[in-house]
């Protein structure tokens, strides 16, 4: 691998062949770029994939994402982590490494956070330093831009496959039971509604994309997310929306709420809301509670019942509301809860299946339909199994309305 100082000067070259007077195609940059990493190998030898590296990093220094690029197309990173220009970490299978590679300057970094910003209409500055924005391909990218950064510009990217995971993928990794994964298809058919909780990084979006795969393909489904992640393959009929933040002027901004309030008048079956963080928990409620069966949503928790106290935390930052209305509204609007955590050998199960069954003396009463039994190590991974519970399932009435209740209960 050439040391970065190598890659600049010949970066700096090729930046002296450019006519900046008018317009470059992609074509003649490659071409200009190929020209000067041949002539530069005459006196020093690379091989041919060696100077087919060199030429598209030097293109993509011009043209992609710079030095990001090559990670950006290796499939087995799922995490870049930007510190600041000269320090950039990657996550491979939930192993964390810092490269030899750094940007030349911290001004080039921002130039690059600059240009992934503008081309989603989202804006980041001093005054506005954070921000969450989304690449061409569906990555997720957050942004924090200095004084809130101190050690400067940094900038993380969530890499999602170009072709999300299917149940049955995660019942083959050991992610979810072959029987637990039966249990919800039949959930998602009878259209209960579903909440997805785990922590930052368990899977949540990627279960999520998994479980709409059970979704009819003559339903129609509106998707709200902060930035555009779902990605929903097996239903023609689907609108999906993301927010808008306010411009410099502090006009036009679109919130989750906002979002939801609109999607009531667009006729769904099912609306899914990418991840509820705030105040917009209650609209989801109120949404859950107004004839949109078969709705799903994450949220962050340590657990099942975590989640339930956080929703009710968030629903209060909205309205002053009584809390047991706002325990009564969860109760009633969320009819399954799935809890994914990730485990010390960083592979990512679903350890909990709970159906919410009431209020009980005040709290929002969980009945457990699976819980994750861990049995040891073996050689470095975690063994264990997500077991069914002896309890049977409370609520059958979607059961009996889908015609499900039959088949559904010998499984259930």
């Amino acid at each position: 691998m050439l040391s970065e100082e190598k890659v600049l000067a010949l970066r700096d070259k090729v930046r002296a062949k450019i006519d900046f007077s008018g317009a470059l195609s992609d074509d003649s940059l490659m071409r200009i770029a190929e020209e000067i990493v041949f002539e530069w190998c005459e006196s020093h030898p690379l091989t041919a994939s060696g100077k087919v590296q060199l030429v598209r990093r030097l293109f993509h220094s011009f043209r992609g994402l710079d030095i990001l690029q090559p990670l950006m197309e290796d499939p087995s990173i799922s995490e870049i982590m930007i510190n600041h220009h000269a320090e950039i970490f990657v996550e491979r299978r939930g192993q964390m490494t810092l490269l030899p590679v750094s940007f030349e300057s911290r001004e080039r970094l921002e130039d690059l956070i600059q240009t992934v910003v503008a081309s989603v209409n989202r804006v980041v500055n001093e005054s506005s330093p954070i921000v969450d924005a989304r690449l061409k391909d569906g990555s997720r990218v957050h942004v924090v831009l200095p004084p809130v950064a101190l050690k400067g510009p940094c900038m993380t990217i969530r890499k999602f496959p170009e072709q999300p995971l299917t149940m049955e993928q995660l019942v083959s990794l050991g992610s979810i039971s072959d029987e637990a994964a039966s249990f919800l298809k039949v959930m998602i058919a009878s259209q209960y509604n579903i909440f997805i909780s785990g922590g930052t990084g368990t899977g949540k979006t990627t279960f999520l994309n998994a479980l709409s795969q059970f979704i009819g393909a003559d339903e129609r489904i509106v998707t709200i997310e902060d930035s555009a992640e779902l990605q929903i393959r097996t239903v023609p009929n689907l609108v999906s929306m993301e927010t808008r933040n306010a411009n410099t002027e502090g006009k036009g901004e679109i919130t989750i709420r906002d979002l939801i309030r609109a999607s009531l008048r667009m006729r769904p079956n099912r609306i899914i809301v990418g991840e509820v963080r705030g105040g917009e928990a209650l609209d989801m409620l109120q949404a859950l509670n107004t004839g949109h069966s078969g709705s799903m949503s994450t949220g962050h928790s340590n657990g099942a019942k975590d989640m339930m106290a956080r929703l009710e935390t968030m629903a209060l930052s909205a309205a002053e509301l009584p809390v047991q209305v706002i325990r009564q509204q969860i109760a009633s609007a969320i009819d399954i809860v799935i809890h994914i955590s990730r485990f010390r050998d960083r592979t990512r199960r679903v350890t909990e299946i709970c159906e919410v069954v009431g209020i009980e003396a005040g709290e929002v009463l969980l009945n457990p339909l699976f819980l994750y039994e861990e049995e040891g190590e073996r050689n470095g991974q975690v063994a264990g199994k997500l077991k069914r519970t002896a309890n049977p399932l409370v609520q059958m009435d979607k059961l009996m309305m889908a015609g499900k209740s039959k088949k559904g209960g010998m499984a259930i």
